[in-house]
C-alpha cells in the first residue's frame, strides 16, 4: 500500500515568505528553502529580520490568509482520493498553516511550531526533531507503507530520497543541478501519470 507524503509550500501553495516579503517590501525575506539549504540559518534571519522591522504573527497571518491554493493544486489532492493516503510534510510552522490546510480540505500535516512573546512577536522556531520530513517517510515505512515523496526544494531531498519513489515538482534550476538523479515533473497532469504508473505495477 502507497502513502503520499508532500510537501506544502511550492507544490500545493505558494511560498509562504515570499508573499510576506511582497507584503512587507522586504526583499531578503524572498529567499527560501530553494535559495538556501541550511534550514536553521535561514530561520534565524528570519526571524531577525521580523524583530527588527517590528513585524508580528498578527501580520503573517493576514498576508497567509490572502493566498490561494496553486492551479490545480485542489483537482491534483481530490485525484489522490480513493487512489491513495496523502499526508503533508512541511516545514512551516502550525501557526502558519491552518488556512491554507482548510482549502485543501484539512489533511494530516507533520510541521513545526512557533515560540511567540505577549506582543505577537516570534522570538524562536521549534523544529519537530531533525531532519523531520525525512523521519515522517521513515515512519511510514516501519508501518508497511510505500512512500511516494514530492518536494520542490532543499529541504526535501532526504525525504525524496528515502522514500521508495521521490519526484521534484517544479524545483528550481539549481536544486535540479546539485540533484540531477532525482525525477522532475513540472505539471500537476505529469504527478498524477506519474503516480498512477506506479499504483498500477
Amino acid at each position: 500500500m502507497y502513502i503520499i507524503c508532500c510537501d506544502l509550500e511550492g507544490v500545493l501553495v505558494p511560498e509562504v515568505w515570499i508573499n510576506v516579503a511582497r507584503w512587507t517590501g522586504i526583499d531578503e525575506l524572498k529567499l527560501t528553502t530553494r535559495d538556501i539549504s541550511d534550514y536553521n540559518a535561514l530561520m534565524v534571519r528570519r526571524l531577525e529580520i521580523l524583530k527588527q522591522h517590528g513585524i508580528t504573527i498578527k501580520d503573517i497571518q493576514k498576508v497567509i490568509s490572502l493566498l490561494e491554493l496553486m492551479p490545480g493544486a485542489l483537482d491534483f489532492v481530490n485525484w489522490l482520493h480513493g487512489r491513495a493516503q496523502i499526508v503533508v510534510v512541511s516545514d512551516t510552522f502550525r501557526e502558519f498553516a491552518d488556512p491554507l490546510l482548510e482549502k485543501i480540505g484539512w489533511p494530516v500535516l507533520f510541521c513545526h511550531h512557533l515560540t511567540i512573546d505577549k506582543d505577537g512577536i516570534i522570538t524562536d522556531f521549534n523544529l519537530r526533531q531533525p531532519d523531520a520530513k525525512k523521519k515522517v517517510v521513515e515512519a511510514m515505512q516501519h508501518l508497511n507503507f510505500k512512500v511516494i515523496a514530492i518536494g520542490d526544494s532543499y529541504n526535501d531531498v532526504s525525504m525524496l530520497r528515502q522514500a521508495e519513489y521521490g519526484i521534484l515538482y517544479q524545483p528550481p534550476q539549481n536544486v535540479i543541478n546539485d540533484h540531477n538523479d532525482l525525477k522532475v515533473v513540472t505539471s500537476y497532469s505529469q504527478l498524477k501519470h506519474f503516480i498512477s504508473d506506479v499504483l498500477e505495477q
